[in-house]
Formats: structure tokens, sequence, C-alpha cells
């Protein structure tokens, strides 16, 4: 197990640029699977999720070149990749190795989609991933069903096998916007005999970015953008290429940390028009983010008022389905809000265990009243008394980073233990804040 030492209290400057979008990463390169045909991906992230997924699609025999050396013709962006699903091995699909490798991937889950349309049958497990309490797969499983797949359960794998000589198009009305349960009926959705319309899509940019490769490739798919989709099914796709979005949950913890320790970061290449709210969620906490043309950039904070909602009542932020605030960002807003001027109550719907990590945040000092597991009071210091160093365990990829940000303001040494789980979603994160001025070194 791999920890941080971060010696805090430096100021950060300088530019930075966000990674690929993790999320979208793993919804395109599963959907390199309904195709013999090559489909190659620029800016994909370097990092351990997609890595394993990358090695994932190996195993099971898809061609996979390009990475870190390049792919021949692209030698300049170092995260493309080029796959070709022609040669699949069924065998090792249906084996205990290929279901133990898929439990320990939660992105190895949108692989169900693919398989199924294009092989008729998939086999799956509960996935792995974060530690944030319950992420039912419910929402595809019914969608699959909706679409003619039949579900016979293996106890003595304790997986699923799901199959289907021919998926029929239907209309399905989703129990909730989840974005990977989308994702997966969508990839599904595109080989089903008919017109499938599904109401109630999650609508994220990384989803519309996922259907304009799938039209890209050959697909018939309208409504992108809205939660009502409507898919034509085709006999077949073709190759194509696709370009990754910035990871906006990357440029959000990036202006957090700007908020929190920085001495003027400008944060390159965010896309704007595809980061929502985000901008306006830290602007909430009196954080000052400038637009110049698609950079953002975040001058010294020396102080932040939190806002009032307008009749004076105390602010609320609470995640949301898209174009509502990503739950992702709530861990980083959160210790941004520890040295906010103001109090701020934090509302996370979606997920029990996710605000459990602000005990540590206390134990460093912070003023926060854990009310309930999905709510959250935060008293901020208007910087006069600063967070102290402290050794803490990383549960998950975003309460991690969040501790990572809070080590770097705070005053001494901090260690961050199970930093595995950063790993999980920030490429090089150590080396490229020391770039800025941070103190990180990996033990």
């Amino acid at each position: 197990m791999a920890s941080f030492i971060i010696e805090g209290g430096h100021l950060l400057s300088g530019e930075i640029t966000p990674q690929g979008a993790k999320n979208e990463a793993l919804q395109v390169i599963c959907a390199t699977l309904l195709t013999d045909e090559e489909v190659i991906i620029h800016n994909i992230p370097d990092i351990r999720d997609v890595n394993n997924l990358i090695q994932l699609l190996r195993d099971i025999g898809v061609k996979v070149t390009g990475g870190k050396a390049g792919y021949s013709g692209y030698s300049g962006n170092t995260g493309t990749y080029s796959f070709q699903a022609d040669a699949l091995n069924l065998d090792y699909l249906q084996s205990d190795e290929f279901v133990h490798k898929c439990a320990e991937l939660r992105g190895s889950v949108m692989m169900i989609g693919p398989l199924l349309a294009r092989m008729g049958k998939a086999i799956i497990t509960k996935p792995g991933g974060d530690k944030i309490g319950r992420r039912r797969l419910d929402t595809h499983f019914l969608g699959f069903e909706k679409l003619g797949a039949i579900f016979n359960h293996i106890s003595e794998r304790d997986a699923y096998e799901i199959s289907a000589k021919q998926l029929k198009g239907t209309n399905m009305l989703l129990d909730e916007a989840s974005v990977t349960g989308t994702a997966n009926i969508v990839m599904a959705a595109v080989f089903a005999k008919g017109t499938t319309t599904i109401y109630n899509a999650a609508c994220e940019p990384y989803i519309q970015q996922l259907c304009h490769l799938l039209n890209r490739m050959g697909a018939k798919i309208s409504g992108i953008a809205s939660n009502l989709l409507t898919i034509e099914g085709v006999e077949r796709l073709h190759g194509a290429e696709h370009h990754i979005l910035p990871d906006m949950i990357e440029v959000g913890s990036f202006i957090g940390m700007a908020a929190m320790c920085g001495d003027g970061i400008r944060i390159k290449h965010v896309s704007l028009k595809d980061l929502g709210i985000i901008p306006d969620s830290f602007r909430r906490l009196g954080v000052k983010v400038k637009v110049e043309g698609d950079d953002l950039v975040i001058p010294r904070q020396r102080h932040y008022e939190i806002q009032s909602f307008i009749d004076g009542t105390i602010m609320t932020l609470a995640d949301a389905p898209w174009p509502g605030l990503t739950p992702d960002l709530l861990s980083v807003l959160i210790v941004v809000a520890t040295q906010a001027r103001g109090s701020v109550l934090f509302h996370q719907k979606m997920f029990e265990s996710r605000l459990f990590f602000v005990d540590k945040l206390i134990d460093m000092g912070a003023q926060i009243i854990l009310c309930d597991p999905h709510r959250a009071v935060v008293v901020g210091h208007d910087r006069k008394i600063t967070l102290r160093g402290g050794r803490m365990s990383s549960p998950d990829i975003r309460a991690g980073i969040a501790l990572l940000i809070a080590a770097m303001s705070a005053n001494g040494t901090s260690r961050i233990d199970n930093i595995e789980q950063i790993d999980r979603g920030y490429e090089d994160i150590e080396g490229r804040l020391n770039a800025l001025g941070a103190k990180i070194t990996r033990a």
C-alpha cells in the first residue's frame, strides 16, 4: 500500500491542464467492443481504472496499441490508443478468471451492453470500486430485460449470465437517471431490432460524447443532450475516431486547490461549455473564478465569503443528476468551505457513506457537523485557524483528492495512506502538483 507524504503550507502557482475524462474513457473504451473494425481514441488518461479496463480488453482478445509509447501516426499524443475487437476469446469471456477480474473493476460493468448486443450473451458479477455505499445495478438489468434479455443466476460463481438471441427495441422509463446504466442500455440498444426510446436517460456530457462516437460508428441515436434518447437499431457498426473531453471533476479539484492554497493558477483547456454549474458552485462559496477563453484563472483567495440565498437563509449545496451539481465534487467543495467566511449545508443525496470522510477533516481542526450520512454543515474558519497536518487514509477517489487538498493547505506534515484510490482517478497527481510548488512525495 502506497502513501503520500505532504508538507503543507506551500502556495501553488502556474498552469495546469486537466487530463482526459475518466468516466468518458471507461464508456467509450467499452464501446469499441461493438465493432470488429479499428476505433482510435485520443486523450485517454493514464490512470489505474482506465489502464485496468484496457488490460481486461486485451485479455479477452482485443488488439490494443498505443499509450505512453504513442500510436503510429499519432505519436504526438501519448494518450492515443487503437482498439480492434475482431477476434474476441469467447471461452475466456465465460471463464472464472474473467469474472474475478470484472469483480475488481467497476468500469467493467459497461462491457455487458456491448457484449450482449454483439455476442448475444455476457456474464457479470458485482463490480468493485469506491466504498461509498450501495451502487446498485438494477437500472442496467431492468433496461436489458426490457430489450428482451434473460438473466440466469449462477450461485456457485455468484455471477449472472445474461443472454438474448435478438434484442428488440422498446420504450422504457429508467427508474433513475443512472449514467452507467444509460451508457450500458444505449450500447445494447444500437443492435436491437426496431426503435428504442429511453426516457429519464442521463444526459451528462460524457453520455453525449458516447452517443456522438456511436453515431460516427454508424448508430442512429437522436435526442442527444436531452433525457429522452431514441435509438434506431442497425445491423453493424464500423470504425471511427474520437477525442475525450477534459475531466470536469479534475477541473473542479484544481479550482478547489487554487482556492485553498493557490497564489494564482491557470487551468487550461477546460471545455467551459461542458462544465455546467461547477464554476458557479465554487463562486457560491465566494471563490473568484475568472474565464479567459477556454481557460479558468483562479487568483489568490486571501478571503472568500459564502453567499446566502436571496431570502437570507443558509446556503445549501446539493448533488443532482446533470445538469445539476455532480456528487463527485462535494468532497472538494466541503474542504474549500472549511476556510471560507460563513456557513454552508452540504446535502449528499446519492450515496450513503460519501460524507464519512469529514471525520478526518474534523481531526485536522475543521468545524463540521455531520448531521447524518447525507448532510453536513461546515462552519468556515475564514483562514483565522489553519488546518493541521495528520495521518489519514483515502476511502475513495474523490475523498482522497479532497484530503490531499486539505493536507496541502495545512500546517505541518500529513500522510495519506491507500493512495491507490487516488491513482484510480488522477494521473501523476503528485508530479503535476509539485510542478506548481507543492511538496508531495510517494512512500
